[in-house]
């Protein structure tokens, strides 16, 4: 962990020291490097670039998602969403307004994405739309964590946004919501699209993780705030450490954790377990990416990507070969979901 006194390798720091609210140590203060115009690849996941590059390249795949948005809407989907949810401002959430924009200034977004907080118990988030996209954070989220957990996980949401997952995020969403209803248009070729969505939701959420972390730039907090989101409890009766050697268990298991992500293609989930986020942004944190992050060694926006296959040779360590088959399956499903659409409307 890098000490938080540090230049930030590009000549900008975010100025002012705000308290973090947590009590810790008596330190009522913290400092974060501003990111200047970070771009989203520094800090994404190789299987979830893989996972996503192998999705656009499906033919017509980006096409059906927006026909299938379209059929309902982008306003009534925000509608939908924001139903019983109210907009984090300078006079509405005040505390949480301010955490926000420290998080914005530190991975210098492009600019302030739309923040509600809904009143909804369960521990979650999210990041929604299509061309204009919003973060919500649940109440039970809210009360559950102290300042740095919170604000680490409006990085990670907003980490999603940057890295222009939102659309995918919304349709997988949206699918699940359909298919539980049985609604007509989510069929088999459909449910098998949903499949490839809940394969890759599931990489993009590690890409996220690290885009929390740089956001609040600490990383005992990050692995407190997955400690206390998977169990619940309050931090004085959790211990970080036995956490950190139950996610060992399953970073030592190897294959194993493949295995079990092709069970949870069958569960529908489109979150890994928390003991193996956390086991993997140690990972991130051990090989020196994030170190080299915060001494200004990130590409920059604008910056050339390495070519697509290199995406996938970057991704042979963590993404199992069966992707492969399961995307080829995928892109026949995209086909016949998108002949079905224009059939549809030829009628």
């Amino acid at each position: 962990m890098a000490e938080n006194d540090q230049d930030n390798g590009n000549g900008r720091d975010n100025g002012d020291d705000q308290g973090n609210g947590n009590g810790q140590d008596g330190q009522d203060a913290r400092a974060t490097r501003i990111l200047t115009d970070i771009a989203p690849r520094a800090w994404e996941h190789p299987a979830d670039r893989a996972a996503l590059s192998a999705l656009r390249k499906i033919p017509v795949f980006d096409d059906v998602l927006r026909k299938l948005f379209g059929f309902f809407g982008e306003k009534p989907i925000r509608l939908a969403f924001l139903a019983s949810s109210v907009r984090v401002s300078e006079r509405q959430f005040p505390r949480v307004w301010s955490l926000y924009q420290d998080v914005l200034r530190t991975l210098d977004a492009p600019k302030e994405y739309p923040l509600f907080i809904s009143q909804t118990p369960i521990v979650n988030a999210g990041a929604y739309g299509m061309d204009e996209p919003f973060i919500i954070l649940n109440s039970g989220t809210v009360k559950l964590l102290d300042d740095d957990q919170l604000s680490y996980v409006m990085g990670h949401e907003l980490g999603h946004i940057m890295s222009d997952h939102v659309l995918y995020r919304t349709m997988t969403v949206l699918l699940i919501q359909l298919a539980s209803m049985g609604f007509p248009i989510v069929g088999l070729a459909a449910r098998a699209i949903l499949v490839g969505l809940l394969e890759w939701s599931r990489k993009s959420e590690l890409s996220s993780d690290r885009a929390g972390l740089l956001s609040i730039q600490n990383p005992q907090r990050v692995m407190g705030t997955m400690l206390k989101m998977a169990g619940g409890g309050d931090d004085d009766e959790m211990s970080l450490d036995e956490f950190i050697i139950q996610a060992e268990e399953y970073r030592e298991s190897g294959d194993v954790a493949d295995q079990v992500f092709k069970v949870l293609n069958l569960m529908g989930q489109s979150h890994p377990f928390y003991v193996l986020r956390l086991a993997e942004i140690r990972s991130w944190i051990e090989d020196g990416e994030y170190d080299r992050i915060l001494r200004g060694e990130y590409q920059h926006r604008g910056d050339p990507n390495p070519a697509y296959k290199e995406d996938l040779s970057d991704a042979a360590k963590s993404y199992a070969e069966g992707a492969k088959e399961l995307f080829g399956q995928v892109a026949d499903a995209a086909k016949r979901v998108a002949d079905d659409i224009m059939g549809s409307m030829k009628r």
